[in-house]
């Protein structure tokens, strides 16, 4: 079962990268716009050239971007089942460090051991940029773990209907 990103990962994510409509540097040097892409509309990496974006535009960037972390953490991150929380501190956690980070990561080969805590330990390493450490990203690590260890709300039998609805299209008998 893959886990799916959720509001408090969204909530994570929102809170620590703010959107910008206009391009600027991140702190770790790299041009960036809207909800902290470094891709424009058309695919091609920001530049301080790049073209400011609408609202619109921006939330379109999160959700490409989104689904494109989703799809690399889920291929990179073998063990299952990942729970929900799990899994959206992950994606948050690897749309602001970038795929590449969590694949050469101990964190990861802890994932994929089954070492959880391990794991959720090595979330909080990952608080420098540009080489000095920043306290937003002590903080967006720390929240993002604390995330990664909360279990899961047992779903609402309205959420278990809603769920069977959407995948049968029938109530249950």
């Amino acid at each position: 079962m893959k886990g799916k990103f959720n509001e408090k990962g969204l909530a994570i994510l929102k809170g620590f990268e703010q959107c910008c409509l206009h391009p600027y540097l991140c702190a770790a040097g790299f041009p960036t716009i809207a909800w902290g892409s470094i891709w424009d509309l058309r695919g091609n990496r920001v530049t301080m050239d790049t073209e400011s974006v609408t609202q619109d535009e921006a939330d379109f960037l999160l959700d490409r971007e989104l689904r494109s972390t989703e799809r690399s953490v889920s291929r990179l991150v073998t063990i299952r089942p990942l729970s929900s929380n799990q899994f959206s501190a992950l994606v948050s956690w690897t749309y602001n460090l970038g795929s590449g980070n969590l694949q050469s990561s101990t964190m990861r080969v802890q994932l994929n051991r089954g070492r959880m805590d391990a794991a959720a330990n090595e979330l909080i390493r990952w608080n420098r940029a540009g080489g000095r450490i920043l306290r937003g990203l002590v903080r967006r690590r720390k929240a993002e773990r604390a995330l990664f260890l909360t279990p899961d709300e047992p779903p609402s039998n309205l959420d278990i209907i809603t769920e069977w609805l959407s995948e049968t299209g029938h109530l249950p008998s």
